[in-house]
């Protein structure tokens, strides 16, 4: 998918910030930021968990500075904060919140885009407990999401009636479920498949150490878009987060996504702007090619045992049937063993 060249095979690249609106007003007092923001030509992704004056300021500001801004939709913690299918009619009304909001400060975006993952309470439910979120598994095996994914796509319809091209943050097991042609894991986990404009795949690998440059490399070759880091940054949810990724690593990462796309997005700008990352970026030599990670072969047959666990699961009769036949013959098999032990 890697498009066509740009300044030496420099990538169009965007930063997603995610910031209350003081800290994100501190960020661009340091009068380098927009300067290297459009050196490098790159967009900022703003998270928009409030609507507030404050936060228009700092949009105006880097309006006036020439940064291209793509505008994140997020709702409040409580409410989930990021879009999944249980809150579809919240995201529509937020957005009806930033459009008023967008009109009467005079704001300008480039895309509006939306954050499809699980409600943060379960992501910060699992990571306290995993057993409490598989409790909550089952009875959503037959869930029914039809009018989950009408809603959101309605909302698609109306953000681009309103001029704005929109764009999807997803998780990179989407691709699993359109191969299977099943929706498990939307039923599972509320992440559901919308069409969109561009989709940008999350492939965070500083969560996933040591495999991530081989599950980048595997997944960024079936996205337009792809998003690496964590630079540092992120919303709180729960437990300890992985260290952030270190510069060779950031470095490694972005040369994997260069391989397979020119469009490439950072989380976060603050992570990258706090460890002195942005100077660096425009330094960086993209047209060197990194090495096929160790763990790209083992991803491909991951990728296809997932899809057959999928289409299995896509049919729950046919799973209970086979975990029965399963537990039969490992009852079968105990009971050969217990009945030689006892001879």
């Amino acid at each position: 998918m890697t498009g066509p060249d740009r300044r030496g095979g420099v990538p169009r690249l965007s930063f997603f910030c995610e910031l209350a609106p003081g800290p994100l007003a501190r960020l661009f007092t340091d009068a380098r930021v927009p300067i290297l923001l459009r050196e490098l030509e790159a967009t900022v992704t703003l998270g928009l968990m409030d609507l507030s004056d404050e936060r228009a300021g700092v949009v105006r500001m880097l309006m006036d500075e020439g940064i291209p801004l793509n505008a994140w939709i997020l709702l409040s913690e409580e409410g989930g904060y990021w879009c999944h299918s249980g809150n579809g009619p919240e995201v529509c009304a937020r957005y009806e919140e930033f459009r008023a909001w967008t009109e009467r400060h005079a704001l300008r975006w480039e895309r509006v885009g939306i954050d499809i993952e699980p409600s943060i309470h379960d992501v910060r439910d699992a990571r306290a407990n995993p057993w409490t979120l598989l409790t909550r598994s089952v009875p959503r095996l037959f869930a029914r999401i039809d009018d989950a994914r009408a809603t959101y796509e309605g909302l698609v319809a109306a953000i681009r009636r309103d001029g704005y091209p929109v764009d999807a943050y997803v998780f990179p097991f989407i691709h699993h479920e359109r191969r299977a042609g099943t929706a498990v894991l939307q039923r599972l986990t509320g992440m559901l498949d919308v069409g969109v404009d561009r989709e940008v795949c999350m492939l965070y690998t500083s969560f996933v150490r040591p495999y991530g440059p081989g599950l980048l490399d595997y997944y960024a070759a079936h996205f337009p878009a792809v998003a690496v880091g964590v630079t540092g940054g992120g919303v709180e949810e729960g437990l300890n987060p992985p260290p952030p990724l270190t510069w060779d690593e950031f470095a490694r990462d972005l040369r994997i996504a260069r391989g397979h796309t020119d469009d490439v997005h950072v989380f976060s700008l603050e992570g990258c702007v706090q460890r002195g990352w942005l100077a660096r970026l425009t330094t960086v030599d993209w047209t060197a090619r990194e090495p096929v990670p160790e763990f790209r072969a083992r991803a491909e047959v991951l990728a296809r045992r997932l899809e057959l666990g999928l289409r299995v699961l896509e049919r729950p009769g046919l799973a209970a049937g086979v975990a029965g036949v399963v537990a039969g013959l490992a009852v079968w098999g105990a009971s050969r063993v217990w009945g030689k032990g006892r001879e």
